[in-house]
């Protein structure tokens, strides 16, 4: 794995995982002293811009925290035994599952991950009776219809989710009467 760097105002960290969206920064972890991931935490906070690079010192490409994040985003630190080093995270509502917010920030540590927590956030937001056994026709059907949008990310797989309430339920009809999905049945429903 390359090692990335995000530099601003003087104050620079290694970055073990993001996700952005061109310059728009979704979310990001940090390590470096604890002065410095703060201080790093509190600029992208207020909307200053960094560079994220895979050089420490030099190049790379500028990037601010996602306007709809910063007011929202939940800051984690932690100490790292033996080295001393702290890790910050910058996480917005958008990637909680309890979040209010009807667009969410998919974060899954594999792709393989994805289809279930894509269910997961989807079925808490919309008010359809979804079955788990859909996840993954839920999840290619937002693939293709852009509702979910893979974001550039490293350590992490990454996707913008903006769910269209109604080409959802339409879609849902459609593959039922078709039997594209399965119709759940009460065994099943015992089963998930």
């Amino acid at each position: 794995m390359e090692t990335m760097h995000i530099r601003c105002a003087g104050f620079s960290a290694a970055v073990d995982a993001y996700a952005r969206d061109d310059g728009d920064l979704w979310f990001i972890s940090m390590l470096g002293n604890q002065q410095s991931v703060r201080a790093l935490w509190a600029r992208l906070l207020k909307g200053e811009p960094a560079v994220l690079s895979d050089d420490a010192l030099m190049g790379g490409r500028y990037c601010e925290l996602a306007r709809e994040a910063r007011g929202t985003t939940r800051f984690h630190a932690a100490r790292l035994p033996v080295t001393g080093a702290t890790q910050g995270m910058l996480i917005p509502e958008h990637a909680l599952y309890a979040g209010e917010r009807f667009d969410f920030l998919l974060l899954a540590r594999s792709a393989e991950e994805a289809p279930a927590l894509h269910y997961r956030f989807l079925s808490r937001r919309v008010d359809l009776p979804l079955h788990p056994l859909w996840a993954d026709w839920l999840w290619e059907r937002a693939l293709q219809r852009g509702e979910a949008r893979p974001l550039d990310a490293l350590g992490v797989h990454a996707w913008l989710c903006v769910p269209d309430r109604s080409d959802l339920t339409q879609a849902l009809g459609r593959a039922l009467r078709g039997h594209r999905i399965p119709v759940p049945t009460a065994e099943r429903a015992d089963a998930a």
